[in-house]
């Protein structure tokens, strides 16, 4: 009888460890993000230290804040929406289309004047100067601001710009030497190599409007949930402006 006791209550115990096995992936769950392109590296590593934790995976979707804004309005099946600014998120909460109450800035963007070549910004011997769709991407936006506070230049240089869709096109154009510099997020060049770093122009954030860039959640899902709340604490905060931007926190 004894016997029988001591076996069966390790058998109930694999039973146990074999059912929560199989249960496991039925807690787990996908959450599809929308992205503003200038975030991409640092979500990259965001969604990799949170996958790490959770049982959650997440699929992230890469583009201009204005595309995302018209693809969400459209239905497009997003969990989260990070944006570049604060704009599209604050019309998505009054059209109804987001959680109430989950709105929150989860970076502050810094522009940055780059070029990959040291001397082309001192000796202005160029023939392309990048820039983003002012209309789908704060950074275009905020670079246009700058550029038509010097109406003169403005105008001498328009012939010159070439526009990305977003922000992460108008990178590749400058490294890629289609455009000689061009306007770029901060969090872009910050890492990378010494060969690459060329001559870079922080430019004064009072000659913009502030790129405050916002997250919003779009639906209950519990998961999408856990996520946000993951990147309000304090470990992701710190990565966030390790990666060149400011923060509420600052």
């Amino acid at each position: 009888m004894h016997g029988y006791a001591l076996f069966k209550q390790p058998f109930k115990l694999s039973l146990l460890l074999t059912c929560l096995l199989f249960l496991q992936p039925l807690f787990a769950d996908e959450i599809r993000i929308a992205v503003a392109s200038n975030f991409t590296s640092a979500i990259k590593v965001l969604a990799q230290k949170f996958e790490a934790q959770s049982m959650h995976k997440t699929k992230l979707i890469f583009g201009a804040t204005g595309r995302h804004y018209a693809q969400i309005k459209n239905g497009a099946p997003f969990d989260i929406f990070f944006s570049a600014d604060s704009k599209r998120p604050e019309l998505l909460e009054k059209q109804g289309l987001t959680v109430a109450g989950s709105r929150f800035t989860y970076a502050l963007g810094k522009l940055v004047l780059w070029s990959p070549k040291l001397g082309v910004m001192k000796s202005g011997a160029f023939y392309h100067i990048a820039m983003a769709n002012p209309k789908l991407a704060p950074y275009g936006k905020a670079a246009q601001q700058v550029l038509q506070k010097q109406p003169a230049w403005w105008e001498q240089i328009k012939p010159k710009i070439v526009r990305g869709e977003n922000i992460a096109q108008t990178f590749q154009f400058v490294k890629s030497g289609n455009a000689e510099l061009g306007y770029v997020a901060l969090s872009q060049v910050k890492h990378l190599d010494k060969n690459e770093q060329g001559s870079l122009e922080i430019i004064e954030e009072s000659l913009y409007s502030p790129i405050e860039q916002q997250a919003v959640l779009l639906n209950n899902k519990a998961a999408a949930k856990e996520f946000l709340d993951f990147i309000k604490a304090d470990e992701a905060q710190a990565l966030i402006k390790g990666f060149g931007y400011g923060t509420k926190r600052q």
